[in-house]
C-alpha cells in the first residue's frame, strides 16, 4: 500500500487551544479508497501525530481488516473469496446426510 491508496483530509480540530488551534489544520481524516475504511484524529497538536493516530484507527477498524483478509485470500489462492465459495458449491462437491433412527445416512 502506498499513500495513493488513501484520501487524506485535514481540518481545524477546534476545542481547547484557542486561536492557534482554530487557524491550523491539525485534525486528520484518512480514508482507504478500496475498502472505504476511515480513521480520524484530532487529539494532538501536531498534524503528524494526528496522521499517525488516524492510521492506527483505520488499520484497527473491522472494515479494513475484512478487506485485508479478502486481499490476502486473493493473493494466496489466485481467486477471490466469492469465487472460491461458488466453486465449492457445485453439486459434485455437496454431500447431504440425513439422520434416521439415530444413524446418519448419506443421500
Amino acid at each position: 500500500m502506498t499513500k495513493k491508496d488513501f484520501t487524506i483530509q485535514t481540518f481545524s480540530s477546534g476545542g481547547k487551544g484557542g486561536q492557534h488551534q482554530n487557524t491550523t489544520d491539525s485534525g486528520v481524516r484518512l480514508i482507504h479508497n478500496d475498502s472505504g475504511a476511515r480513521g480520524e484524529s484530532r487529539n494532538h497538536k501536531s498534524q503528524y501525530a494526528n496522521k499517525k493516530a488516524a492510521l492506527k484507527r483505520l488499520t484497527n477498524s473491522i472494515k479494513f481488516r475484512r478487506w485485508i483478509n479478502m486481499r490476502v485470500h486473493e493473493v494466496t489462492h489466485g481467486k477471490s473469496l466469492e469465487e472460491a465459495v461458488n466453486d465449492s458449491m457445485i453439486p459434485e462437491n455437496l454431500k447431504i446426510e440425513v439422520r434416521y433412527k439415530k444413524k446418519w445416512k448419506e443421500i
